[in-house]
């Protein structure tokens, strides 16, 4: 008897694990804590079997705990009885709301047996939907950006919630970052965006990240040496056509 943490993956239903699908088969509920995670579960999982948690979009600490407490009172005799799932969009262990769920039930029911089953987080889809390569030795930096932050530092940082596209990049700027953004990617709520204009993206959407690189990284790969042997392989194709053609 088990509460499952079940990480959804970026959005896309098609991106969650086979072991998370294992776990949405077989739970008797499966509780969502918003919207877009719902949408995604939905895919998998009848309505029948959803429960749906209410919590409040605030700042107020006191009115979160309350919301987690009662989340925590409902969800606790469902994984004592049998077992339950508590979805979130990307990894239940990266900035997500399972955490607060978690702490909670370790404080008012420590009986209750949880398990994390991960997923793949919007930081790492994001570098796919970007065709962004982070090398072996890289250093790579998490920061969140929300409300026009423009943290700097290390060479290559993968930004979240970013919600002042334009003010985060034009301090970026002037710190001497290139940045590329993508919002919503992988979700079939919305559109998904990838652009290097922050202006396409000045409207506020909690789901955009940014990938700043600092201007002149310069990289020595080994493979770096097979695109010089395929140029010269080419050059020399090339000269053999010519003295054919020649003749």
């Amino acid at each position: 008897m088990t509460l499952y943490g079940v990480g959804l993956g970026p959005g896309d239903p098609d991106l969650l694990s086979i072991r998370g699908r294992e776990i949405l088969d077989e739970a008797d509920v499966v509780y969502s804590p918003g919207r877009l995670s719902r949408t995604v579960a939905t895919e998998h999982v009848p309505e029948s079997r959803i429960g749906d948690l209410d919590f409040p979009m605030t700042s107020d600490e006191e009115r979160l705990r309350e919301a987690w407490k009662e989340a925590a009172t409902e969800i606790a005799p469902e994984a004592r009885a049998g077992d339950a799932a508590f979805v979130t969009l990307g990894d239940p262990n990266v900035y997500s709301t399972f955490g607060h769920l978690r702490r909670t039930l370790d404080a008012f029911h420590p009986d209750v047996d949880v398990e994390i089953v991960p997923g793949i987080s919007a930081m790492t889809a994001f570098a796919t939907a970007l065709d962004v390569e982070i090398q072996a030795g890289s250093g790579l930096a998490l920061r969140e950006a929300a409300g026009g932050r423009a943290p700097t530092g290390p060479d290559r940082m993968v930004l979240f919630k970013v919600t002042d596209a334009p003010e985060t990049a034009r301090k970026l700027d002037e710190a001497d970052y290139e940045v590329r953004f993508g919002r919503r990617l992988f979700m079939e709520a919305g559109e998904t965006t990838v652009t290097e204009d922050p202006a396409a993206l000045a409207d506020r959407d909690y789901y955009t990240l940014a990938y700043a690189e600092r201007r002149g990284l310069e990289s020595s790969r080994a493979t770096d040496e097979f695109a010089a042997d395929a140029d010269a392989v080419g050059r020399v194709s090339g000269t053999a056509d010519a003295e054919v053609s020649d003749d």
